[in-house]
């Protein structure tokens, strides 16, 4: 019977002529007339091939304005048939050379059976493909032999890459309505996750008990923003909790149904320090010696072999550092889905999202408008690579302004969206420092003992404020908002669960 067909379908003419002067792009005509034919015969067949199949993916365009034409109907809720499609194509000049709207009445009634109409689309999906990719390598080819100086060699391997991911992502089905059964099913089975693994958490584990208590820990999808005022510790925290997922292990269910451990890849997106001040300062935390003293060489030889011992132990590290400045959206989705295709990914931290670039193409002359978009797509990319994302933020000078200076959500600097995009919002805050910076003095004409008590009371408060630091849970979609104590040691910069007197000291990221 499909023989049938297709050879009734392949005597119909197609609007348009062939050139043989040169090879002919991959094209299958006989498939987009079977498709269509089968569509206007029934118009549950566009159903099988509407998640994916777009006007634009046929070879002719004539088709692709009769497909459209066919959806806008269907989304109507009325009949695409020969007859409903004939007042819009009357006129239709590419048609004229197959019959005019007579085609559409050809198409119809040489469809026999509907059955193949997802392979019909499938078909002509993978040969638009293939023709994109033949355009793309021209383009390529093309683009390397002019020699625009604006332009290095590395842009164009970057736009390629950009190019080739949005043609992979062109159609692609979406996820859609799922069933609430299958939503029930994926809850219970993160909630077994979280059982068996040790740190009991949904997520990616930050390495802090109290904070992975109150968040459950990272959750896939999730953007997390990591706010502070400068000198505050956000990049030594991150970092922190960078290192401590790379340390980590997942447990997985294998192909045989039996249990494996796979490591938490993540990727490490900084924009203000180099790769190697970063790993200085890992490398600094781990063996405890002052980052500043390693740059310098004034470090002891017990201290060296201590941070050689301990790189030794790093290096394997699961952990991805690019220091790319002013890093785009598209450059770090396109980087961050490479990673994942060929190591996995399980975390993306950037560092800090001010210094981005906004979407190339559409840079905006109003900053807050552009941070959004910024927000958004690091949203996007959480989505759509089923990773969190912790984003760090600048804060305005708005807290400086107050007696109590822990930071509001309202203090978000260039807000615009970061608030309403993020899933999370923590606020890193150190009393000790801006105590630091209160340090009283003896006024003129002031008693000694007046003095003195101002002393006393401010050596009371700093002796509570020192090696603490508070992270503020601001916002959280998957909990309750609540603050969490840990231990800061600023020579190191490094931070831990804090140690109270009534408990053993709990691990440490370390």
């Amino acid at each position: 019977m499909e023989s049938t067909q297709q050879n009734n379908i392949a005597e119909l003419p197609r609007p348009g002529g062939e050139d043989s002067t040169y090879r002919p792009p991959p094209v299958n005509y006989e498939a987009e007339q079977a498709l269509l034919g089968a569509i206007l015969e029934n118009n549950h067949a566009f159903e099988r091939v509407a998640d994916f199949l777009r006007p634009e993916h046929f070879a002719d365009a004539a088709h692709g304005r009769i497909f459209e034409a066919i959806g806008k109907l269907i989304e109507r809720g009325q009949q695409a048939n020969a007859i409903t499609l004939k007042s819009l194509f009357d006129q239709d000049e590419a048609l004229a050379e197959a019959g005019g709207a007579d085609y559409l009445a050809k198409l119809q009634s040489s469809t026999i059976t509907i059955v193949n109409a997802g392979d019909y689309g499938r078909t002509i999906y993978d040969l638009y493909l293939r023709r994109e990719l033949i355009a793309l390598g021209e383009d390529v080819v093309n683009d390397a032999f002019a020699q625009d100086l604006e332009v290095t060699a590395t842009d164009q391997i970057e736009t390629a890459e950009q190019k080739l991911y949005g043609l992979a992502e062109a159609g692609q089905p979406e996820r859609g309505l799922t069933t609430f059964k299958s939503a029930v099913i994926e809850a219970v089975d993160m909630a077994e996750a979280a059982l068996k693994r040790d740190s009991h958490v949904a997520g990616v584990a930050t390495g802090f008990k109290d904070l992975d208590r109150l968040l459950g820990g990272l959750h896939y999808s999730d953007l997390v923003i990591l706010a502070g005022r400068p000198s505050m510790g956000k990049t030594a925290l991150a970092t922190n909790i960078a290192v401590s997922a790379a340390m980590a292990r997942r447990k997985v269910t294998g192909p045989d149904g039996t249990e494996v451990e796979t490591p938490e890849v993540v990727a490490f997106f900084s924009l203000e320090m180099s790769a190697e001040q970063l790993a200085t300062r890992i490398i600094a935390e781990a063996a405890e010696v002052r980052s500043d003293a390693m740059r310098r060489g004034e470090i002891r030889n017990d201290q060296f072999d201590k941070i050689f011992e301990t790189s030794r132990a790093l290096y394997t590290l699961p952990l991805f550092i690019d220091d790319t400045p002013a890093l785009t959206i598209g450059a770090l989705r396109t980087r961050a889905r490479r990673l994942k295709r060929q190591q996995g990914l399980s975390l993306i931290v950037v560092d800090y999202l001010q210094l981005m670039q906004g979407p190339a193409g559409r840079r905006s002359e109003n900053r807050v408008q552009e941070v959004s978009e910024i927000t958004r797509g690091l949203k996007a990319v959480a989505k759509e690579l089923n990773v969190p994302v912790l984003a760090l933020s600048q804060l305005s000078r708005q807290p400086e302004q107050r007696d109590d200076k822990r930071p509001q959500l309202a203090d978000l600097r260039e807000s615009g969206s970061i608030e309403q995009d993020a899933d999370v919002v923590m606020f890193l805050y150190r009393e000790e420092y801006y105590l630091a910076r209160e340090r009283p003095t003896q006024k003129a004409n002031e008693p000694k003992e007046k003095f003195n008590e101002r002393q006393a009371d401010y050596d009371l408060r700093m002796d509570e404020a020192r090696n603490k630091a508070e992270v503020i849970i601001a916002k959280q979609r998957h909990g309750p908002t609540g603050t969490v104590d840990l231990q800061f040691r600023g020579e190191f910069t490094r931070f831990s669960d804090l140690i109270s007197d009534d408990h053993l000291p709990d691990d440490v990221p370390f």
